[in-house]
């Protein structure tokens, strides 16, 4: 059912036909033109699960349910930042019953026989903080989309898309603390351009981010698992933190990743291989009380120190610690 003229969809529940349209006619004269009904407590809570009503005004006395709890479980059933209005109809003038009605959720109190003009009045407040509700959720909703823009941004590499360096610093420290929990190895591969320099100085700084974006698509393919990371690491070295990989599959991975970049046969031609080459230094640890991730990191930085001092486009595998 889509909502009325005024934007405000009602959901009458009452048992009495009589005071059904009475009702129904007051709110029809107030521009809802076609007010949802129930005559018992139960097809209230189905109306509600089915439609969601901004406002509802509840029998305090049905045949089935009680109104109180038919309120009760309706507060229940709202979720997050969910709100409807609630306004019993009650001949019941005990102050015990109205604390009761306040307690449950209900937000007013119509006595019987209602009056129109005191009907209009209350479901005119009603229908305010309805749109109240409304902009706040709208105004809600807009912040966390901007707040998840905002993470996204800060996190991501405004060049090549993938991980930055912040991004990188977080969740390599929390894949070494699970595979510490877990009792698994992880490992760093340590990613850099071959001759990149040169590159930029053949063909020009455009030349080279596109380059660089190439190169980063084939790093985030390596990172297959939910728990892997590809992350630029700065200017044209990259980073691969892989859980639960020892120094052989790291080994493995690296290699392809060298592959994959050599198959793209990006032209270089101030390069010994005539065409963009990477090389890669990696390590593996076990992580302990008695190791860190900085060391790691260190060991693949030496690793990928010798693969450029060796000749370039290939990978070399450095002990964690070791010289």
């Amino acid at each position: 059912m889509a909502r009325n003229a005024n934007g405000l969809k009602v959901l009458v529940v009452e048992d009495s036909k009589v005071t059904i349209k009475v009702l129904g006619n007051y709110l029809r004269r107030m521009g809802i033109r076609e007010p949802l009904i129930a005559e018992s407590g139960a097809d209230a809570l189905e109306i509600y699960r089915r439609e969601r009503p901004d406002l509802i005004l509840l029998d305090a006395q049905l045949p089935d349910i009680d109104g109180f709890d038919v309120a009760q479980q309706i507060r229940a059933m709202e979720e997050h930042r969910d709100w409807t209005a609630i306004i019993f109809l009650t001949s019941k003038s005990k102050d015990e019953d109205l604390a009761r009605g306040i307690e449950v959720g209900g937000d007013d109190y119509l006595m019987k026989p209602v009056s129109e003009v005191v009907l209009q009045a209350k479901v005119g407040a009603m229908q305010r903080l309805v749109e109240m509700q409304r902009k706040l959720v709208r105004v809600t909703h807009e912040l966390d989309d901007a707040n998840r823009e905002l993470q996204r941004l800060s996190t991501t590499d405004g060049l090549t898309g993938i991980a930055n360096r912040r991004m990188y610093d977080d969740l390599a420290q929390r894949e070494w603390r699970r595979c510490e929990r877990m009792k698994k190895p992880i490992s760093l591969v340590l990613v850099d351009v071959d001759s990149f320099k040169l590159f930029n100085d053949n063909y020009g700084h455009q030349a080279g981010d596109e380059c660089l974006k190439f190169v980063a698509c084939q790093v985030a393919k390596i990172a297959q698992r939910p728990t892997d990371l590809a992350a630029r690491y700065g200017g044209e070295e990259f980073v691969l933190v892989l859980g639960e990989t020892d120094a052989h599959g790291a080994n493995w991975l690296a290699n392809r990743l060298r592959q994959q970049v050599a198959e793209l046969n990006i032209p270089h031609y101030a390069a010994k291989f005539q065409h963009v080459t990477v090389s890669c230094g990696v390590a593996s640890a076990m992580p302990d009380g008695s190791r860190s991730l900085n060391v790691l990191l260190k060991s693949a930085d030496r690793a990928l120190y010798r693969a450029k001092a060796a000749g370039r486009d290939q990978v070399v595998v450095c002990e964690y610690g070791k010289e």
